[in-house]
């Protein structure tokens, strides 16, 4: 049977992150993607509301579409908004355990759009990062689960992913992709051991929908049953060629591209 995978997260309607972008990502990887849209992200210059969430009722119904009607080998979460999504997302993942579960802290869109209530926060760490087998935030990202400066340096990224990994996940990924002076490095500590993850900086800014996708990557490779350290590895390499290979439109911050690793 063919890997079975399911994102919880927001439609980005541009195509370059969050359902739109972890869908893609699954399908390079051989895995049967399926999703749970918590809510719509649909930032233009026409209408200043560019977030759009989804009910409780309409996110429940679509994972346990998934849940019951397909099954789930590794899930993900991406974009939950709302402490009342979190809440219910929680209470969800608590009734189908066993499937590898990869948390992606979502919180602020490339673009600077708040994509996690501040309130939320607090659930986020107190429900669902205690059954993440991996946490993976990005450097302002951590900065906000900790409470404290974003971190500046290696060693500052490996004191912040020790204390992340204090919240209760299996595994953190930091990722230090905004570090200035350094090659783009990630950290990912398993509660004694800091393994690094290392590629060549690409200057580019078209970045949308990198942590989007390097999750979701993450997510398929535990479905297909790899190692978390394996997952991470294959995952890194992957989303590094759909930076290299980053699309631009001509306005804005452009996106991933996500066929890259079939460039020839």
């Amino acid at each position: 049977m063919i890997p079975r995978t399911l994102t919880i997260a927001g439609s980005a309607s541009q195509g370059s992150a969050g359902i739109q972008a972890d869908l893609k990502t699954f399908e390079e990887f051989d895995v049967y993607g399926m999703s749970a849209v918590t809510a719509l992200v649909a930032n233009n210059s026409i209408t200043e509301q560019g977030v759009f969430t989804q009910s409780t009722e309409a996110v429940e119904a679509q994972i346990h579409a998934s849940m019951e009607h397909v099954g789930v080998d590794a899930l993900k979460t991406g974009m939950l908004f709302t402490e009342t999504i979190i809440e219910k997302t929680a209470d969800l993942l608590e009734q189908y355990k066993g499937a590898p579960y990869v948390l992606d802290p979502v919180m602020i869109g490339k673009m600077g759009t708040q994509l996690l209530k501040d309130e939320a926060i607090e659930s986020m760490k107190s429900r669902l990062i205690p059954k993440a087998t991996v946490l993976t935030p990005n450097l302002q990202e951590a900065g906000k689960l900790l409470g404290e400066k974003v971190t500046e340096t290696i060693e500052e990224m490996e004191e912040a992913v020790k204390k992340l990994h204090a919240l209760g996940a299996d595994y953190v990924l930091i990722k230090g992709g905004a570090l200035s002076d350094y090659p783009a490095v990630d950290l990912l500590y398993d509660g004694e051991k800091v393994t690094e993850y290392r590629s060549e900086r690409i200057d580019t800014v078209h970045t949308s929908g990198a942590g989007c996708t390097y999750s979701a990557a993450i997510t398929a490779g535990l479905a297909k049953g790899n190692s978390v350290e394996e997952a991470v590895g294959e995952a890194k390499r992957f989303v590094t060629e759909a930076i290299r290979h980053a699309l631009s439109f001509e306005r804005g911050i452009g996106s991933t591209y996500h066929a890259a690793s079939r460039l020839k």
